[in-house]
């Protein structure tokens, strides 16, 4: 299971000069080719840049998904080449120039090197965890305990007045025909050129008066007039159905987010409970004259507190909804 990433400009730099780094100290000799049937794409004094070097900084940016492929003659592949490249230079002047044994570089590239190590970890068990057994499981889980709505397919003939909405219904009732009597005189826009339909629909979405029209008509059924904010609408019912279940395909976008914050969640839950973690900052102090946290608000200052906080910033995806919710047809 491949997890797409992104990353601010920034910290893909500070990512990739750590690696360059490190390879500038190889030697020749130890040059080969770092994934199976990586390709070299370009050498810099003596030094081979891999494709997958380049796939790696495009990664790194957001620009494709871990696992999607790269194609090595497209533009965004060359401008990134060019930036990987740039990158390799400028990290052999800066250990020519022994920026390396500056303290602060000491520091950002060990906390390059722990950003980079904890997304291997995370990668490592998303991958071994959210595979299709655990989707499909899923997937069969929310079936079962999700209620399908009922879904109505109805025409409309909107109109000014009750009088004519009366003498709408009696001429529908005598057997004339909706989709004409919809173009001749329906004065609803959106439905009075394709006689009238308005699709299928539950209840809910539809304004109050509607509601209350169809809750207990029967497919086939005439119904009205009622009064609506646009004038007085007759309506036929055409159909009655259960909404259709959202389709494995659909839901499995949001069934990989889910089954990855959980796994996310329970790693990270896992190495607090078995570390002694001290915070060693106080509570924020009041400012005179700061804005004031609504009486809402958490006790203790600061934003409600979320499972996401622990996440890592570069693998932890967004936190969706528990159960996906059906597609309308």
């Amino acid at each position: 299971m491949n997890i797409a990433k992104s990353r601010l400009s920034a910290v893909a730099a500070v990512i990739v000069l750590s690696l360059l780094v490190a390879a500038c100290g190889r030697n020749k000799a130890d040059e080969r080719p770092p994934e199976p049937g990586d390709t070299a794409v370009a050498k810099v004094d003596g030094h081979t840049v891999w494709a997958s070097d380049v796939k790696r900084e495009a990664v790194a940016q957001g620009l494709i998904s871990e696992g999607e492929p790269l194609d090595i003659g497209s533009d965004l592949f060359r401008q990134r080449l060019d930036e990987v490249v740039d990158q390799k230079l400028l990290a052999a002047e800066a250990l020519k120039q022994k920026l390396d044994k500056d303290p602060v570089a000491q520091r950002r590239l060990a906390a390059a090197r722990e950003r980079i190590l904890g997304d291997m970890l995370v990668e490592s068990v998303v991958e071994k965890a959210v595979n299709e057994n655990a989707i499909r499981g899923l997937y069969a889980e929310q079936q079962k305990l999700s209620k399908r709505s009922e879904e109505i397919r109805a025409r409309q003939i909107l109109v000014g007045s009750q009088a004519d909405a009366e003498a709408i219904k009696k001429l529908l009732a005598t057997g004339a025909s909706f989709d004409a009597l919809a173009m001749e005189r329906s004065t609803d826009p959106a439905t009075r050129f394709n006689g009238g339909d308005l699709g299928y629909f539950t209840v809910d979405v539809m304004p109050a008066a509607y509601a209350v029209a169809l809750k207990d008509a029967q497919k086939g059924a005439l119904v009205g007039p009622f009064q609506t904010e646009g004038g007085w609408a007759v309506l036929r019912v055409e159909d009655k159905r259960l909404e259709e279940p959202i389709t494995l395909e659909a839901a499995r976008p949001q069934i990989v987010r889910f089954l990855t914050y959980d796994q996310v969640r329970d790693l990270l839950e896992k190495l607090r409970g078995g570390s002694k973690i001290e915070m060693l900052t106080g509570k924020p102090q009041d400012v005179p004259g700061a804005p004031q946290e609504p009486a809402s608000a958490p006790p203790g200052g600061g934003d409600p507190p979320s499972d996401l906080d622990a996440a890592p910033p570069a693998s932890a995806p967004e936190a969706p909804a528990p159960a996906p919710a059906p597609a309308k047809k």
